[in-house]
């Protein structure tokens, strides 16, 4: 049983977005394999889960991510003992003093857009989440990583809202109101984030 199939077991309720989620996870695995990186961002809570991903994927989560003999050797034993294998995934929404200059100064619904303006190129990643997929903020980074040559994957609820048919995946979690949206959300990404991992750094045994 794989990942996806194990998620699904868990939780029934996820059988309808397997397709899109095992598409999702391929997209992710592909982004980091290129060399390129992950930009993400949402507001509220789900600014909160952009941390949470960021935070899975820079570090290890399930398993361990040897260095390579090669880095290990360049780092030193304590540097190597310490460090393991991390992927570049960048929470939008963490950065306090950009957020705060940026709605002082401009007009605050093109934050994200800026951001990704910033940081993005060809090959990269954007994952865009909302319970509503109608966040005007949202709208406007993701129109911005269309225009850059960013890939686009959106995690929102069933409805999609204005977000899903911008974006090159989509992931609907079959749910309406935003708690229920929130609470598949996280078993969602966890399962991508454990693809990932697994895919990138397999088990050297």
């Amino acid at each position: 049983m794989d990942e996806i199939e194990q998620l699904c077991h868990r939780y029934p309720a996820l059988k309808p977005c397997a397709d899109s989620i095992h598409e999702s996870s391929q997209l992710l695995v592909d982004t980091f394999r290129s060399g390129n990186k992950l930009l993400l961002c949402g507001n509220g809570g789900s600014a909160a889960d952009c941390e949470h991903i960021s935070g899975e994927l820079i570090k290890r989560f399930n398993c361990p991510r040897l260095l390579t003999p090669e880095l290990s050797g360049r780092l030193g034993p304590e540097l190597a003992r310490n460090l393991h294998g991390g992927l570049p995934a960048l929470s939008l929404p963490s950065m306090v003093g950009f957020h705060t200059a940026f709605a002082n100064d401009d007009n605050p619904s093109y934050a994200f857009a800026q951001q990704v303006l910033a940081f993005g190129k060809s090959g990269d990643l954007l994952l865009a989440i909302s319970t509503s997929g109608n966040s005007q903020n949202l709208l406007h980074a993701v129109n911005t990583a269309k225009a850059m040559g960013v890939k686009t994957l959106a995690l929102t609820g069933n409805s999609g809202g204005k977000l899903a048919p911008l974006c090159d995946l989509v992931i609907l979690a079959p749910a309406h109101k935003t708690p229920d949206i929130q609470e598949l959300h996280l078993p969602i990404y966890h399962a991508l984030c454990t693809v990932v991992e697994n895919r990138l750094f397999p088990d050297p045994a």
